[in-house]
């Protein structure tokens, strides 16, 4: 540290030094010739001196010497001396002042030049703080430069990088373009074989049922001249339960008639024929399959194929001759009951098709979608002829008389719609408190039922288009969003499955919960009663079909 201190004073005195002399060379003549002007003052003043004193001494020697006459001729010579004398000497007054007056104005001149290295020393001295401070922020820009430097290129760096990722995204592009191409290729060319297997698979299953009907008649008339032997042994009551619905009494059902595995997976539809006790049922097994109920026995009649995706719900006509199913490949298909044949195919929604009915005469159908449209169709041209916009999904549908010209559909926005068939728009809108999942009409048409998410059947006076009873009751709840609720014939009782695997039954009239079937393990989907009103027949998930009669 002392070494650092002895030579920073060394530096101070080395540039003061410097300076000094830097100054100094600019006035080096002007102190030379100032030097040289006091050496001749200094002599002149000298000799000025002298000659004073030795005009002094003539004087003195003149006037001793005035009175004789021989000196006369000094005594001029001697006068004339002295005006030589003093003609020089007024000179050297003359020159002295002259000296004077230059040495005041070297002097006035010394003191502005100190003046003007004063200014130059402040001037040096701001330069030097501003030179300092553009060291300093060229220092900081350098830093900066350096800072973007290095900026610039891990920019470029990450550029290249980056157009390096395009180039090879651009490329997988590219090849996924060209494999989307040849897959769509290969998908148009699986379709097209698709169609042409499924052609030769209908033409194989018309000829199969061709074969099934030679059998099927055969049997009916063996079974006919079975039953005109039974009959003559036959009660009354007996015969009147082959006979066509007589709308009595429903009895209400207390045990298990049969059970029975319906399906490869979850049963979701139900329904009764009108006119014979078939029952038809629904799966997710794309399979829609017509049983033969008897007193404590069941048979498959048949199986009806040509769906693509589960059964959603079933329909009978009102001859029992055409059975319809709504299925989830957004398609609704009509095969008939006696050959078992597909007869049409119903194709032009775009979601999920979740109710369908035949509206009035056999030759029209309704359908219900997930896509918020409800569609008539017309089977004599296999064309859709109106489309219905709801702006909500359908979940179930009802048509309220034998002509088809009122429609009834319940949404997932909790709305219960009613549609004129002649209007293109809803002519009346009901709100409920949670999605509606099914529909169903007494015979009459007076009173409507609706299961709510809610947990509650709604009972709707369609007199007066408003809720007149609420069903509810602890443990009951609903298990899915198209459970099935049913009327029984009389319109006396409605049934439906909880989630729980229990069926309940409230009583209209009284509101309240006439009994509680419990067989099902899993939640059950649909209920529906056969038009004799002593079944009732109920499918779960599990495919499971249970059919509840009385204690007679």
């Amino acid at each position: 540290m002392a070494m650092k201190s002895v030579n920073w004073r060394d530096d101070i005195l080395h540039q003061l030094q410097e300076r000094n002399q830097n100054q100094t060379k600019s006035y080096q003549d002007l102190i030379t010739q100032h030097n040289k002007l006091f050496e001749n003052y200094n002599t002149l003043y000298t000799e000025n001196l002298h000659l004073n004193i030795l005009n002094e001494k003539l004087k003195s020697e003149g006037r001793g010497g005035l009175g004789s006459n021989s000196s006369s001729l000094g005594d001029i010579r001697f006068q004339e001396k002295i005006q030589q004398l003093e003609q020089k000497l007024l000179a050297q007054a003359e020159e002295l002042a002259e000296l004077h007056k230059r040495k005041g104005e070297n002097a006035q001149q010394i003191i502005d030049l100190n003046i003007a290295i004063q200014e130059k020393d402040k001037q040096i001295a701001t330069k030097d703080v501003s030179l300092a401070d553009s060291a300093a922020k060229i220092i900081s820009l350098q830093a900066e430069v350096e800072m973007l430097t290095k900026s610039n290129k891990e920019l470029k760096y990450l550029n290249d990088t980056l157009r390096d990722e395009h180039q090879a995204l651009q490329m997988a592009f590219n090849s996924l373009e060209d494999k989307l191409r040849k897959l769509q290729d290969e998908n148009r060319q699986l379709i097209e074989r698709l169609i042409k297997y499924k052609a030769k698979d209908a033409d194989r299953m018309n000829e199969e049922n061709d074969n099934f009907l030679k059998k099927r008649y055969a049997k009916v008339q063996k079974d006919i001249e079975d039953a005109c032997r039974d009959t003559r042994g036959s009660s009354p009551d007996e015969l009147s339960e082959g006979v066509g619905p007589l709308y009595n009494q429903s009895s209400l059902p207390s045990k298990v008639n049969v059970k029975y595995d319906a399906h490869e997976g979850e049963v979701s539809a139900v329904k009764w024929s009108p006119v014979e006790r078939i029952l038809a049922t629904g799966g997710a097994d794309r399979k829609l399959k017509l049983w033969d109920i008897t007193k404590g026995t069941f048979e498959n009649k048949g199986t009806l194929v040509g769906s693509n995706a589960g059964v959603m719900a079933v329909d009978f006509d009102s001859s029992g001759s055409l059975i319809l199913g709504a299925s989830n490949d957004y398609a609704t298909r009509v095969w008939t009951v006696a050959d078992q044949r597909l007869r049409h195919t119903l194709t032009g929604h775009s979601g999920k098709v979740m109710a369908a009915k035949f509206l009035g005469e056999a030759s029209k159908v309704v359908t219900g979608s997930h896509d918020r449209t409800l569609k008539i169709w017309d089977l004599r041209s296999r064309a859709c002829i109106e489309t219905k916009f709801a702006g909500s999904s359908c979940n179930d549908l009802v048509t309220v008389d034998s002509a088809g010209s009122i429609i009834i559909s319940g949404h997932f926005d909790k709305s219960i719609r009613f549609w004129d068939s002649r209007s293109e728009t809803s002519c009346n809108n009901v709100l409920l408190n949670g999605k509606v999942t099914s529909l169903d009409l007494t015979r009459d048409a007076k009173y409507l039922v609706c299961c709510v998410r809610d947990d509650t059947l709604k009972l709707l006076d369609l007199r007066m288009n408003q809720v007149v009873t609420l069903f509810s009751c602890d443990g009951f709840k609903v298990g899915c969003d198209y459970s099935r609720a049913t009327f029984s014939p009389d319109g006396q009782y409605v049934a439906v499955g909880s989630a729980d695997g229990a069926v309940y039954i409230w009583g209209v009239n009284s509101a309240k919960v006439e009994t509680v079937l419990k067989e099902h393990t899993v939640a059950v989907t649909a209920t529906h009663w056969n038009s004799y009103g002593n079944y009732l027949a109920s499918v779960d998930r599990s495919r499971k079909v249970v059919i509840w009669c009385d204690m007679q």
